[in-house]
């Protein structure tokens, strides 16, 4: 078969020495009609042949479904909403429809939602993948069904990559944060795990503070034990040294766990340097405002929309990483630091 040939019922059938009846039931509700054997036979053929029923179109000719699937790892993840938001207006703007799918960071649930986005004949897919399903994807690909890689890469799948400029993100806070005095950095993420973009802004963040002679300490934990990330951050407050210190919060779910914390401890932020990854809109109202790397979600989702479109499935430039927007507020602002009105926004 060619790359991009996908295969049919009728091919089923065939392989599996039966008609394109029987397959249908076998897809349909009617599978116990079916003896085990013809079932097994089914089964197989349809898995050597990589064919899922066309759920959405089975009586449309042509086969057109003008649907675009998206996978998220956490929908409750404010950054995976403000994409999913680009990326839908650019799909009505091209009169595509989008068909969500949340994993929660599951590795089972992923593999699933995939066969069924497979099985509503997708004809394009923006995937922010939550495990390492390598061969789904694959097999996607193998269809001829054009994919772009959400935030986090997977270095055995042939597929662009869309999301921020992770190095330039860390490089950002850590030239920001010297600037204003901090010397004393603690960096606080959620497990690295399988997420690309952790694991890349950890070693950017250990080779900046080394490259700007500043002490930066590293927690990474489950957001879930609030008790233990508040003795790590009251640890770190109350530490010997008398140095500046402040905190690199690795996206906007580690920013609320950690304000919380310091507003529990009695921290003044400004004393004590805050800034986060990831603008939400609250961070703009605690206290003298929170600091932060604004990313473009809009762009960024319209961005994949138009890579999964573009001839070919790949861009002119040589890969979709995107700019953050410093927003400079009090909670990095030292005491004795003047002037008190915020900063303009930094590109």
């Amino acid at each position: 078969m060619t790359q991009s040939h996908r295969a049919t019922i009728i091919e089923v059938a065939r392989a599996a020495s039966t008609s394109k009846t029987s397959v249908s039931r076998y897809f349909g509700e009617e599978r116990e009609r079916l003896s085990p054997p013809l079932q097994a036979r089914i089964a197989e053929a349809a898995s050597h042949l990589g064919y899922h029923p066309n759920q959405m179109a089975r009586g449309l000719k042509g086969g057109s479904s003008r649907l675009i699937g998206m996978l998220v790892a956490d929908i409750r993840n404010p950054f995976s909403v403000a994409v999913m938001h680009g990326v839908e207006q650019a799909c009505r703007e091209q009169g595509l429809s989008l068909l969500v799918c949340n994993t929660d960071n599951d590795p089972a649930q992923e593999r699933e939602h995939l066969a069924l986005l497979t099985a509503y004949r997708i004809e394009g897919l923006v995937v922010n993948v939550a495990g390492s399903p390598h061969r789904e994807l694959q097999n996607l690909a193998a269809q001829g069904v054009p994919m772009v890689l959400l935030d986090r890469e997977l270095v055995d799948v042939d597929a662009e990559l869309v999301g921020l400029d992770n190095p330039l993100a860390i490089d950002m806070a850590l030239d920001h944060l010297q600037a204003q005095g901090y010397r004393e950095l603690l960096y606080v993420s959620e497990p690295p795990g399988q997420a690309s973009p952790r694991t890349t802004r950890l070693g950017c963040y250990q080779r900046g503070c080394e490259a700007r002679s500043l002490t930066g300490k590293v927690h990474y934990q489950d957001l879930a034990d609030t008790a233990m990330l508040h003795q790590v951050i009251a640890a770190f407050l109350t530490g010997s040294t008398r140095s500046p210190k402040a905190l690199l919060c690795a996206n906007g779910n580690v920013t609320l766990a950690v304000t919380r914390i310091l507003h529990t401890l009695g921290a003044r932020l400004g004393e004590t340097g805050l800034i986060g990854i990831d603008e939400l809109d609250w961070c703009a109202l605690v206290g003298p405002g929170i600091s932060t790397l604004a990313q473009p979600t809009d762009a960024i989702g319209r961005d994949a929309v138009q890579c999964l479109l573009a001839p070919g499935n790949r861009r002119v430039a040589p890969r979709g990483l995107h700019a953050p927007t410093l927003i400079a507020r009090g909670s990095t602002r030292r005491p004795a630091q003047a002037p008190a009105q915020e900063e303009e926004p930094e590109q």
